[in-house]
């Protein structure tokens, strides 16, 4: 799945041996800022003790629950031809436009039809931008038709959410789609080729063999409140966003499939309205530093142990790896493990960005990793 300043890599690279060490003794992982949910699956899946897991947005908490809320494989198998045939049914009522050759005027006339289709909200929000006619109508049926029984429920929408995350005509996130220009029109159309059926049918069976050694939850709330209900003998991971642009800009497609609907969009990136996307102080850099000095303290006072990840230099939101540092060294001891690791720098331009200049996709840095006991 696309996704900014995921932990998959630096599982392999250093973190995963740390949680191995630190979770000896621990009665619950509690991860606080989920994000993709690997660092919460990670753990699920190796260690036999409860995982709980954090998110201000749903997408998050339903990819992060689809595993870690499961103790047995899903017979998936019945439950996807259900599910397929459902969703048919309903993307056969539908005459969707195609067209050999992709050019600009097609992409104009593609758009005008997604806007059109007001009963089937993800076309009317993103096909002809994101998604071909095809696909988005086919990410509409397949939302509608999702199994009603739970955990099928969480575990199909997770799939559906990761095969949407893969298709996207969009470079590693959501923030804006390609546009049929001379040079991004190729990718455009590599992406409006990809066979969204086939990715979720693929993504469901994987996620089906899937599942906890304990069974865990993942919840929509804000970190602060969650660190409140820390316990003793509880390990906090904090892995807080480093970018002063809000998360929900560039997963608003993956956010509006795990709801089901956005309303009325706007702009380049087709973004929902404000009020519809989690804001978190994190990203804004007049509150982040009082924020994260609030968060450390709330888990020191509750006894609980952290492992604490950042990059190691200045970030846009207002936060370093120093102030990062300097704050937990006000609550905890610290043990402080560096690796390398690369992050994405969300470069381009676009709206929210004060028009900032294009920047390399990726930036290789060096992460800290602190290890925090309460004094």
């Amino acid at each position: 799945m696309k996704y900014m300043g995921s932990k998959r890599a630096m599982l392999q690279n250093g973190l995963g041996e740390l949680l191995g060490r630190e979770l000896a003794g621990t009665r619950r992982f509690v991860d606080l800022f989920a994000g993709s949910g690997a660092v919460a699956t990670y753990v699920a899946m190796r260690f036999p003790i409860p995982v709980l897991a954090f998110d201000l947005q749903r997408y998050s908490v339903i990819l992060t629950d689809a595993i870690i809320n499961r103790q047995t494989n899903l017979d998936w198998q019945s439950d996807w031809r259900n599910w397929h045939r459902r969703a048919k049914s309903l993307f056969n009522t539908c005459k969707i436009p195609v067209a050999d050759n992709l050019t600009k005027a097609i992409v104009v006339n593609f758009r005008e039809w997604c806007d059109q289709q007001t009963k089937f909200p993800i076309t009317h929000a993103y096909g002809g931008h994101y998604f071909s006619p095809k696909q988005a109508v086919w990410i509409d049926s397949l939302r509608v038709s999702v199994p009603k029984h739970e955990p099928t429920k969480t575990v199909a929408l997770a799939a559906l959410i990761q095969a949407a995350s893969q298709c996207a005509a969009a470079p590693g996130h959501t923030a804006q789609p390609f546009q049929p220009t001379r040079t991004a029109k190729r990718f455009l159309k590599e992406a409006w080729s990809k066979d969204i059926v086939s990715k979720t049918r693929t993504t469901f069976e994987s996620l089906s063999g899937l599942f906890a050694k304990r069974r865990g939850q993942a919840k929509v709330d804000d970190a602060n409140l969650a660190a409140s209900r820390l316990r003793e003998n509880d390990l906090a991971f904090i892995d807080p966003p480093y970018s002063g642009v809000h998360y929900s800009r560039f997963y608003h497609v993956l956010e509006t499939i795990a709801d089901g609907d956005c309303g009325e969009v706007s702009g380049i990136g087709r973004y929902p309205a404000r009020e519809k996307r989690p804001r978190s102080k994190y990203s804004v850099s007049s509150e982040s530093a009082e924020a994260i000095r609030d968060l450390l303290e709330k888990v020191s006072t509750r006894g609980a142990r952290a492992i604490l990840t950042f990059p190691d230099h200045d970030c846009s939101n207002g936060l370093s790896g120093d102030l990062v540092r300097e704050a937990a060294m006000q609550f905890f001891y610290v043990q402080e493990e560096q690796v390398e690791s690369a992050f994405s720098t969300l470069g381009g331009t676009g709206d929210e960005r004060d028009n900032e200049t294009g920047r390399a996709a990726r930036r290789h840095t060096r992460e800290l990793m602190l290890i925090l006991e309460p004094k």
